[in-house]
């Protein structure tokens, strides 16, 4: 029997995960959607089967194709599990689509898990745009006593998807008691993951606008955040707990943006100082408003000032449980342009 189950455990942290849960000698049971490519946790399970030391040791995993579009569909899936790992989420589409398939999907899978007797340890990964910032004056602090997001609906439907995800398991747990852990990881980002966030900038036809300038990123290298992961679901100690979860040594926006340059390639890009990009921001709006959405709404004050305003961030409160930073940035950074480089080489080529 599997002792815990990942939802999303073939996505680009999920694979992950399951590579540290399964070194550190656990039973994983992988949920993955119908016609889902596997070659990546495919690739992760093999390399573990080739390169573990003995049975003393060796993490067991199984693949399990299904969905969590129901209270049964869920609640088959948690037999033997005693720690849910829900990272599964949609990451884009439309308003619609991702409160389906983040929101909805999670109530399903929450009234599966309080149903049971004992009911299994949850381990929710929610995200830093839960987080309402438009507010905080610049260069504040972001930990885990900061306000939640309130006007999700003003940022986009990702956040806005995140936060009611975060607000319902809250609700549950609650109203039924059941063990719960959220971390809120900041920019995820890795060999096969995505280029550049959109805290240092938005790519235009012919142009990058390079908008982060001196900020902060809070980047999370995906080794380390599966990491941090893997601590949640492991250690008793967080149950109850809400865990910012980035790294330690964080570069600024220029700075990733520069070696991106270095390493993956040239981008034509303007840099659009703050008090520039508030008054453009402002100006989109009203003719975004003006034409009935002709212009589409690329730019508003709000979330200008949400994303680009400039804060700082802490993940103290994560280091005290014994998190540790495993992969150093400057080789996370060199690893993930690396990647990068090839992918397009491989494009080109």
């Amino acid at each position: 029997m599997a002792r815990i189950l990942v939802t999303g455990a073939n996505g680009f942290l999920g694979a992950k995960v399951v590579e540290r849960l399964l070194l550190n000698g656990e039973q994983v049971r992988c949920l993955v959607r119908a016609g889902s490519d596997l070659t990546r946790l495919e690739s992760v399970r093999q390399q573990h089967l080739d390169g573990r030391r003995g049975p003393d040791n060796a993490g067991e995993s199984e693949i399990v194709v299904g969905s969590l579009s129901t209270i049964e569909s869920a609640a088959s899936l948690l037999d033997g599990v005693e720690v849910v790992v829900h990272l599964a989420a949609a990451l884009r589409g439309t308003a619609a689509d991702m409160f389906l398939n983040t929101v909805v999907t999670t109530d399903k899978l929450l009234q599966a898990v309080f149903a049971r007797t004992p009911a299994p340890r949850v381990v929710l990964v929610s995200s830093f745009g839960v987080y309402g910032t438009a507010d905080l004056p610049a260069n504040s602090v972001v930990d885990e006593t900061t306000p939640l997001e309130p006007h999700p609906e003003r940022r986009d439907h990702y956040s806005y998807a995140k936060l009611r995800q975060e607000t319902l398991a809250w609700e549950y747990q609650r109203l039924h008691g059941f063990p719960l852990v959220v971390l809120r990881p900041g920019v995820i980002y890795g060999p096969g993951g995505g280029g550049l966030s959109a805290r240092i900038g938005l790519q235009l036809p012919g142009v990058f606008l390079n908008l982060g300038g001196k900020n902060l990123l809070p980047l999370s290298f995906v080794d380390n955040c599966a990491d941090a992961v893997m601590l949640a679901a492991t250690d008793a100690r967080t149950d109850g707990q809400v865990l910012n979860v980035h790294d330690d040594e964080l570069p600024t926006s220029r700075e990733f943006f520069a070696a991106y340059q270095r390493i993956v390639g040239k981008k034509f890009a303007l840099t659009v100082p703050f008090p520039l990009l508030q008054l453009g921001s402002y100006l989109c709006d009203r003719y975004h408003r003006a034409s009935r959405g002709q212009l589409p709404a690329i730019f508003t004050p709000y979330k200008t000032l949400t994303t680009w305003k400039g804060t700082r961030f802490s993940n103290a409160k994560l280091k005290s449980l014994g998190w540790k930073q495993r992969i150093p940035t400057a080789q996370a950074m060199q690893l993930t342009f690396d990647a990068l480089a090839n992918r397009q080489a491989t494009k080109s080529g």
